[in-house]
């Protein structure tokens, strides 16, 4: 799918009329404003290159209508946790680069992504302004294609949980219901999506911080296989190579060319996905063929499935049958007692040394002033966990690697619930709710138990948003491939958007 996004009549026509205030058609300022806005609306990030590269709008005019929606919709929702709006227009006026997403804006998140000289937080008041000395390669990248920064999402701290609510910039709201969580652990990038502010923004998944806030927003989102999309140069791994990096969008496509234009091996590096036979842009559209379907209903855990999450896999099992492709219930045999102990001495094991390292630095002493009382909690236990208790946790996603790669010999995908329930309410997994760190691990685990397994082995997976609550709240459905085989998943992707489309359902904002 190499050209524009498939519209409803409705959204045609928005456009059009868009197209016709930005025209310079009589109406006044505000007309060619709300024709701004309508164009935000209407197009995702290549539909918006597709406009200035026709000369019918400026990025100087993108850039500014995303500020402004961003000005109008934050202090309602809080996604933003550093506005950099200066380095957006400089970086305007002295002439982006000619890339496929040239003149489009563009939101960090506020995690472990820097601009040489700007500020990022981590989502944590011991990092307060902090300011970077080198430039991330992915930034470089992303600035490459064309886009234009113009600030930074917020995150819980260091990308701790589900939710996206810290002490140091507050709670995300959900534009679909500003009492739920918009998820976490880039749930300021999903809320600015989801309200519109842009098509699609930079995100990044440790556990399920890509996929739970897109199942909680309404959008789509894929975390890429393990070495992908660069990290560095600071480091090139996170969490002993949990984390990865890539966005989360309104559109499959869009996706599908952000992670052409970012991924690939960086200097230093010490390992990479495997090298696509094909951009990732034009495998959406393309027949899947006939695809091998497991479909996963309850998690390695045990942890209990919303019943309206059941329904919503089903369904989209169901879906799948009648595109032509194969399901059977199936699951491989993971051993989660041991994975959940790795997943959390690595973790745990990280976020000590770097806040240990960051105080020791600045002269301070960790704290309930510096950081959350999950996180102190965390920080503890991390400083307990010996050299074996991180090779152990290695090891031990290494074995579960192996048992799920030798169970896809017989699978192209996995169909599984992306989360178990629909968004929580706020204040029920945050890092500063005054419940034992063991009360927190239990209830976030149990929300999110169907992401994490796969960060620790190391394949793509990816939110779809195909369902709706009864209350209305979003629900996603998850589908996860072979290590390094992107391409399958847009595939698939692609066939499923157009099957049963999902951008003309909005929050109203």
């Amino acid at each position: 799918m190499t050209g524009p996004v498939t519209a409803s009549r409705r959204e045609a026509l928005a456009g059009g009329a868009a197209l016709v205030a930005l025209a310079g058609i009589p109406g006044g300022a505000g007309a060619k404003e709300r024709g701004l806005e309508e164009v935000l609306d209407t197009h995702d990030s290549l539909g918006l290159a597709a406009l200035v590269k026709a000369r019918k709008v400026s990025p100087a005019e993108l850039l500014e209508a995303a500020i402004a929606r961003a000005e109008r919709l934050d202090p309602k929702l809080n996604f933003m946790a550093q506005k950099h709006y200066d380095y957006g227009r400089k970086a305007v006026a002295a002439g982006l680069p000619e890339g496929p997403f040239h003149g489009v804006p563009w939101l960090l998140k506020d995690l472990n992504t820097a601009i040489a000289g700007e500020v990022t937080e981590n989502g944590s008041r011991l990092y307060r302004g902090q300011r970077a000395s080198v430039t991330s390669e992915l930034v470089k990248r992303i600035e490459k294609a064309g886009f234009a920064i113009f600030g930074k999402t917020t995150t819980p701290e260091f990308g701790l949980t589900g939710t996206t609510e810290s002490v140091a910039m507050g709670a995300t709201r959900n534009p679909w219901n500003p009492e739920r969580i918009a998820g976490g652990s880039s749930g300021g990038a999903a809320a600015a999506v989801a309200a519109g502010v842009i098509p699609a923004a930079h995100a990044t998944d440790g556990g399920g911080s890509i996929r739970i806030p897109a199942s909680c927003c309404g959008l789509f989102g894929l975390k890429p296989s393990r070495g992908r999309v660069p990290m560095g140069p600071l480091r090139t791994e996170g969490w002993g190579g949990m984390s990865v990096h890539h966005a989360v969008s309104r559109t499959v496509r869009d996706s599908a060319a952000i992670l052409d234009a970012t991924h690939g091996i960086e200097p230093g590096s010490r390992y990479a996905a495997p090298t696509p036979e094909h951009s990732f842009l034009s495998e959406v559209g393309r027949d899947p063929g006939k695809l091998r379907i497991a479909l996963m209903l309850r998690p390695f855990s045990g942890a209990p499935v919303d019943p309206e999450v059941i329904a919503a896999t089903v369904a989209a099992a169901k879906l799948l049958e009648g595109l032509g492709h194969h399901v059977e219930e199936a699951a491989p045999l993971i051993d989660m007692g041991a994975i959940a102990a790795s997943s959390f001495a690595l973790m745990a094991s990280s976020v000590a040394a770097d806040c240990t390292d960051r105080a020791r630095a600045l002269g301070l002493t960790l704290g309930p002033d510096l950081l959350e009382q999950t996180t102190l909690d965390i920080v503890a236990y991390g400083k307990t966990c010996t050299g074996m208790d991180f090779v152990r946790g290695n090891n031990a996603y290494q074995a579960a690697a192996v048992a799920i790669a030798q169970f896809m010999e017989r699978f192209d995908v996995i169909l599984s619930p992306t989360l178990t329930a629909p968004p929580l309410p706020l204040g029920r997994i945050g890092l500063n709710t005054g419940r034992s760190m063991g009360d927190w691990a239990r209830e976030v685990g149990g929300f999110t138990a169907f992401t994490g397994i796969f960060n620790g082995t190391g394949q793509p997976s990816m939110s779809l948003p195909l369902a709706m609550s009864q209350d209305g709240m979003p629900i996603g459905v998850m589908a996860t491939g072979r290590f390094g085989d992107e391409a399958r998943l847009f595939r698939l992707a692609g066939q499923v958007e157009k099957a049963a489309p999902w951008t003309g359902r909005r929050p109203r904002t």
